[in-house]
Order: C-alpha cells, then structure tokens, then sequence
C-alpha cells in the first residue's frame, strides 16, 4: 500500500501532496532498520526529482529533510543528527543574528513542550488501547504514570510561560497528560505538527525508544538555546551591558537546572528495552552533538588534547570554527572585562557569580548525564564508535571555564 502510494505520487510530483502518512505509517510498522528495500528505492527517486519539484520552499525542505532522515541508514550517513530528525525541529542556531536571543527561550519553550507533550500523550494512548505503534516491551501503568509525573514536572514551567496551564484540573498524572496533550495540540499550528509527525523515525518496534527520541530531542533543544544565549552574553560583554550578560546567563542556568525532570523521565526507561533497541542505532552517539560542543566551545576555547578527541573529530564544523577563531568565549570575554580599568569590581563580580552559576549547573548536568548512562550502559561501548561510560566519566570533569573557576581558587586560598 505504501509503495503504491509513492508510485502514484511520482507520476505528479507535488511536494504538497507527498503521502508523508502512509510512508511514517510503515517506518512504524517495522522500525528504520527495517524498511524494505523496495520503499527506499522509491524514496530515493523522489529525492532525485528535488531539485525540479516546483511549488512553495517550505514544502521542499520538508520534503528533503525527510528523506535525508529516512534514507540515513542506505546512505551509509546515519548519525546522532539524523537519527534524531533534527532538521524537522527548525531549532534556532548560534549564527541566528544577535537580535532574536531574546526570543530563543520562547521558541524552545514551545517546541519542549510539544515535544514532551507528545510524547506524554504516546503514553497515554497506549494505555488506553487506542494506539498500536510501537508493540514490543509496553511498559505497566505504574511506570507509565511515573513517566508522566516526570515529564509534566519538567514542562510546567515552560507551559505557564506560554499561558497554557489556566484550564489544566486534572490531578491524576496520566489523566493530566491526556488533558495537556490536548491543549497544547490545540495550540499547535499545521507546520509544528507535521513537524513533530515527520521526526519520529524508530529503528526498532520497542516502545521505549519512542520516549528516548523525544527526550533526546528536547535536550538538543536545550543545548541549542544555551548556544544561542551564550553567544549573546559574550556580545553583551564586548559592548559592557553586563546586565544583558548576567540576564542570558542566568537564563542558561536556570534552563539546565529545568533539566533535571526529563533524567528522571528518561530513567524509567527500561533497561532491556533500551538494550534491544540500541543494537540498531550503532553510529549514532550524543558525542555527535553539534550544540552541545558549541555549547562547550563558547564556555572557553577546548584544550587541544580536548580539540583533537574523538569528541571534537565527531563535530568537524565545530572544530573548524575553534581552529579559525570564530568563535570568541565567555571566558575570553571576561578576561578583557577584568583587565579592563573602566568595569567597577562590583560589575565583575556579577559577572563571576553568574558564569559560576552556569558552570555548577554544567556540571551537575554532566553528572547526572554520567549517572544515567552507567545505569543503561553499564561498561557497553558507545553507539557512536565511542567507548561509552569511560568517555562520560573522563568527560565530565572538564572545567567549563578557566577564568572564573582560577578566581575561586585565589580567593579561597585568601580566607
């Protein structure tokens, strides 16, 4: 059925009218891994036909990303990025211009809670019997009421921002993701939901991995704002509106002490399910994550032990900008702010506290990530090529920064 649904298409190419429906329907049904060769042949000929579909650029991109996510594996290109279908969240980057920082938090806001929302509600209708997606290893209620606790604890803030939470009155966990899977459904356009439809590309048909992709996903929404934030606080430096610094600073603190729920969520994940599943996603490793590498590259420049690890060879565009210089660090920034004569001390030390604040939140999040991994992976390689736990464990040491840390170090040594 599915292929004859593409056939049809291809005789009146409309990026439009693409059967995205019945093609997801079938990943579904047997996970990526799996898909026929006979679809992915077709898929390939509708790729070939991008570059003379006409119609508006939208539609063309949607129609490209999804196929750059649904023939990864044939094209031997599978990795963390596509495994994810990151291209589908449209998530702000760092070489966004300066001025739109402010609305990142709104836009991530946005895009978490629809990511967790939906995943919530996958939960939900599976318990109720009204979905068949995804049949191997369901998880019992209690887990999954567990899982909603979590995961509504970790977007309730986001959903006051965004003014959704006046009506929710339900009280039961699960009975409240049904009830926020309907509002923010309803607050969702067109596009964002084809987006959310098109990004969720199991490998396998095992439940938890369902959960592992949205979580995933919003943690590189996560990264991605801290990205875009950073980079603002350096530039907020350089011009010394150390109010603005200390202001996208302490937004990136407190979205990564916001992560907190979704470990807790991603930890009920069941442990031989993540292990069945994972045997499909070799090559695909979060040491392939381009925002969080910027993420640490922005904090300070990499040592160049750190620089030429499997970690920083894994993000080549992000090695590159380090190599080149483009990108400029907090910790480079505030080195020229305290050897500045015009900054008063007090201005300075706002600033410290701040970037303090970041790095504690840093590594608490490193820690846990660290905690997590151990507990599924237990001494298991890395699907990435990666050597899994030991590289987290080496890993999360690093100093965030150099500055700020070496001041805390000289001042305890004074009192």
């Amino acid at each position: 059925m599915c292929t004859a649904e593409v056939r049809s298409w291809l005789h009146h190419p409309d990026p439009k009218t693409f059967p995205y429906d019945a093609v997801v329907w079938h990943f579904h049904r047997v996970g990526k891994h799996f898909a026929p060769p006979e679809l992915l042949k077709l898929l390939a000929e509708v790729r070939d036909l991008l570059p003379d579909l006409r119609g508006p650029w939208a539609h063309v991109r949607t129609l490209a990303d999804f196929l750059s996510t649904a023939l990864d594996k044939p094209d031997q290109r599978y990795d963390y990025p596509t495994y994810l279908a990151l291209a589908q969240l449209r998530l702000p980057t760092v070489d966004d211009p300066i001025a739109q920082a402010p609305f990142a938090r709104s836009r991530c806001d946005r895009l978490t809670v629809q990511l967790v929302a939906d995943a919530l509600a996958f939960e939900a209708a599976v318990l109720d019997g009204r979905i068949t997606l995804l049949p191997a290893m369901r998880p019992d209620p209690d887990l999954v009421t567990k899982r909603c606790k979590h995961g509504l604890r970790a977007i309730r803030p986001a959903l006051r921002r965004m003014s959704l939470d006046s009506g929710l009155t339900e009280i039961e966990p699960v009975a409240l993701a049904r009830q926020v899977g309907s509002v923010v459904r309803e607050d969702t356009s067109f596009d964002e939901r084809r987006a959310l439809e098109l990004s969720i590309l199991p490998v396998f048909t095992v439940h938890d991995e369902y959960l592992f992709l949205r979580v995933l996903q919003t943690f590189e929404t996560l990264f991605a704002l801290l990205a875009v934030q950073l980079r603002a606080a350096v530039a907020a430096l350089a011009g010394r509106d150390f109010d603005r610094a200390v202001h996208f600073l302490d937004s990136s603190r407190t979205a990564l002490q916001g992560a907190g729920p979704m470990f807790s969520m991603l930890a009920t994940m069941q442990i031989e399910s993540f292990r069945t599943f994972r045997q499909f996603t070799e090559g695909a490793s979060a040491i392939q994550s381009r925002n969080y590498k910027l993420v640490e590259s922005l904090c300070r420049t990499p040592d160049r032990e750190r620089l030429d690890s499997s970690a920083f060879h894994s993000v080549p565009d992000v090695r590159l900008r380090v190599e080149t210089g483009q990108n400029t660090t907090l910790d480079d920034a505030y080195r020229e702010v305290r050897a500045a004569g015009d900054v008063s001390s007090a201005d300075r030390e706002r600033v410290a506290e701040a970037m303090r604040g970041f790095a504690r939140a840093m590594l608490r999040w490193r820690n846990t990530h660290y905690r997590l991994a151990v507990r599924m992976l237990g001494d298991a390689t890395g699907t990435g090529y990666t050597e899994g736990t030991p590289y987290l464990a080496a890993s999360r040491s690093i100093p965030v920064f150099r500055t700020v840390e070496a001041l805390g170090d000289e001042a305890a040594k004074t009192r």
